[in-house]
C-alpha cells in the first residue's frame, strides 16, 4: 500500500497537464537552495541560473559574452568599466541599475558566500551613473571576466525588503526568504519550490533576451532513484533526465523514442584526504596518529586504484581516467606528463604502508554524496573494496548532497569524495579556491583537507595576477608539479555526461553541463 502512494505522489508531481511547450525533467537530487550567492554547487547554479542573470555570460561555444552589461573596457591593469543593459527590469517590475550591481557584489563577499573568493577577485565596484559601474582590483586579474561570470546579480530594494541582504547561512541549516523565493532578471521565474519534491518556473514575458526554444514552462522533479527515473523517461512522464546511470546509457541509445545527448564534461573527481589534524577524526590507526599526514600512505592509496577497472566496468566508459589536477587538461596546456596518473601497482602500494608503519593497515570513514556526481557512493565502495587489499578497512559514509556540502564545509571528514569544475578551464579556477592554503577572502575555502604547502601557495599566488601569459604558463607548471609531488589529493576521472531525452527534444549539451532551457524545444505528443 505504501509503494502504490508514493508511485501515485510521484506520478502527480511529474504529471502536469500542461502543453508541449513544458518541459519535465529530472535529476538525482534538488538545487540546494534558490539563494544564488548562498552555494556554489554546478546543479544549484544550474537552476538558479534560469531565473539569476550576471553581468556577462557564456554563448554555446562558452565563450564570454554580454548579458546585463552589453560592453566593457579593461583601461589599466586594475580599473574595469562596464556599460549596463538599458531597459531590463526584475521579475517583481523593479528597474535593474548599477545600485544592485553594487549591491550584489558586495552581498557575494559576504562570509555565508561560498561565492567570497570570486567576489573579492573582481574587485570593489563603484557607481558611476544609473547605468555605468567601474571596477577597482587590488591586484591585476588575468580571468578578471571568467570570475566576473560566476557572480549572479539580484534586486537590492527586494533583499533588503526580505531582510536577505547577505546569503543563506545554508551549512548551519539557517531557513530565509531566499530559500525557495527568487527575484532575478533571468528568462524564467520561480513560481513555486517544494525542497526536494518539485520546482516550477514560467516564462518572464519581460525577458531582454531572445527565446531560441519554446519552453513556457519548466517543472524541474528531484527523483533519487535510478530507476524511477528512467521509467518516468521512458513512459514519456519526463522530456529529460540529467544524470541516467551509466549502465542504463547504451540501452538507452537504441530504444525507440528516446536518444542520448552527451559530452566530455569540464569536471576533475578526486579523493580528498585529512592532513591538518594530528589524528584521525573519524577512525582509528594503530599509532593514535593521522596516517593521511605521511606522503606514503597517500602514494599507497594511490597506486592501489585500478582506475581502469573502474572504467570499463563501474563507469561503463563514461569517464575519462587522469593525473591531472585541473577540471580540464587545458589548464595544464595538454601536457601529457601533468596528466599521467602514478601507475597502478599494488605490491609497491603495500611496500609503501610498511615502509610508513601500517603494513596492518588503519580505519577510516569515506564521506561521500550519493546523489551529486555519476556514480558517486558506487565509486566509493569501490575504493573500499580496493583499499581492503591495503588492510585499510574503509566505512563508507553515503548522504545526499544536502547534507554531504555542509559536512564538508564545517571540515567535519578525515577522508571525502569531492569534484571540482564549470565553464572556466583556467588553473585558477581550483588553484585558489581549492587547493591553496586556507586563508583570507575565501582563499581556500574548499580545501577541506586542510593540507598546507607553502612552495605551491607562493606559486599559486603568483599565477592569480600575473598578466605575461609565457611567465604565467611556468608558473602553474611548476605550481601543478609541486601540487602532484606531495599528493595532496587523489585524482581519479573527468566525467562524461549523458543526458537522456525524449526523441525530438533539443538541448545545448555544453562542457559545464548547462541546460540552457531558452535554448530548448521540446516536441509535441
Amino acid at each position: 500500500m505504501k509503494n502504490l502512494l508514493l508511485a501515485a505522489a510521484l506520478a502527480a508531481a511529474l504529471h502536469s497537464g500542461a502543453p508541449a511547450q513544458t518541459l519535465r525533467w529530472a535529476s538525482q537530487g534538488d538545487l540546494q537552495t534558490a539563494d544564488p550567492h548562498s552555494q556554489n554547487e554546478s546543479m544549484t547554479n544550474m537552476v538558479n541560473g534560469q531565473v539569476y542573470e550576471k553581468l556577462v555570460t557564456r554563448g554555446k561555444d562558452m565563450s564570454i559574452v554580454p548579458a546585463l552589461a552589453t560592453e566593457w573596457s579593461n583601461p589599466d591593469p586594475l580599473t574595469w568599466r562596464f556599460k549596463l543593459r538599458q531597459g531590463v527590469k526584475f521579475h517583481d517590475g523593479a528597474p535593474f541599475t548599477a545600485d544592485d550591481v553594487v549591491f550584489s557584489m558586495a552581498r557575494s563577499r559576504e562570509t555565508t558566500s561560498q561565492l567570497l573568493q570570486y567576489g573579492n577577485a573582481v574587485g570593489i565596484p563603484k557607481k558611476i551613473d544609473a547605468h555605468t559601474v567601474e571596477f577597482k582590483l587590488e591586484k591585476p586579474n588575468p580571468v578578471f571576466l571568467q570570475h566576473l561570470d560566476l557572480l549572479w546579480i539580484m534586486n537590492k530594494a527586494w533583499a533588503e525588503k526580505h531582510r536577505v541582504t547577505r546569503p543563506q547561512d545554508f551549512k548551519n541549516k539557517e531557513e530565509s526568504h531566499t530559500s525557495i523565493n527568487a527575484n532575478g532578471t533571468g528568462p524564467y521565474m520561480l513560481v513555486s519550490r517544494q525542497p526536494g519534491q518539485k520546482n516550477v518556473f514560467k516564462r518572464n514575458p519581460n525577458w531582454w533576451g531572445k527565446f531560441e526554444g519554446n519552453v513556457e514552462e519548466i517543472v524541474f522533479t528531484p527523483i533519487g532513484n535510478d530507476a524511477t527515473r528512467l521509467a518516468a523517461l521512458i513512459s514519456g512522464e519526463l522530456d529529460l533526465v540529467l544524470d541516467p546511470a551509466p549502465r542504463d546509457v547504451q540501452r538507452l541509445r537504441s530504444q525507440r523514442g528516446l536518444q542520448i545527448i552527451d559530452g566530455p564534461e569540464n569536471r576533475i573527481v578526486f579523493i580528498g584526504m585529512d592532513q591538518a589534524r594530528d589524528s584521525l577524526l573519524y577512525g582509528k590507526s594503530p599509532d593514535g596518529k593521522n596516517p593521511f599526514k605521511d606522503l606514503r600512505v597517500r602514494q599507497a592509496l594511490y597506486q592501489a586504484i585500478d582506475i581502469e577497472g573502474m572504467r570499463t566496468k563501474l563507469m561503463q566508459g563514461l569517464a575519462q581516467p587522469t593525473g591531472g589536477l585541473t577540471p580540464s587538461p587545458k589548464a595544464s596546456f595538454d601536457d601529457p606528463t601533468l596528466q599521467t596518473r602514478l601507475p597502478y601497482d599494488l605490491a609497491a602500494a603495500k611496500k609503501l604502508m610498511a615502509d610508513a608503519g601500517y603494513a596492518e593497515g588503519f580505519e577510516v570513514t569515506l564521506d561521500c554524496p550519493n546523489n551529486r556526481y555519476i556514480n558517486d557512493e558506487e565509486i566509493c565502495l569501490t575504493l573500499a573494496s580496493m583499499w581492503a587489499q591495503l588492510k585499510v578497512k574503509v566505512k563508507v559514509n553515503a548522504m545526499p548532497r544536502v547534507l554531504f556540502f555542509p559536512k564538508l564545509e564545517k571540515v567535519d571528514t578525515s577522508l571525502y569524495l569531492y569534484g571540482w569544475g564549470g565553464a572556466i578551464t583556467d588553473a585558477e579556477s581550483i588553484f585558489a579556491p581549492v587547493y591553496r592554503n586556507r586563508g583570507e577572502k575565501g582563499i581556500g575555502s574548499y580545501n577541506y583537507g586542510g593540507w598546507k604547502n607553502d612552495k605551491f601557495d607562493q606559486l599559486a599566488a603568483q599565477s592569480s595576477s600575473e598578466v605575461d601569459p609565457k611567465k604565467r604558463e611556468a608558473l602553474i607548471r611548476a605550481a601543478l608539479t609541486e601540487f602532484r609531488s606531495q599528493i595532496h589529493t587523489i585524482p581519479l576521472h573527468r566525467q562524461v555526461i549523458p543526458w537522456a531525452a525524449r526523441a525530438g527534444v533539443k538541448a545545448v549539451h555544453r562542457p559545464d553541463n548547462w541546460l540552457e532551457v531558452a535554448w530548448v524545444t521540446v516536441p509535441g505528443k
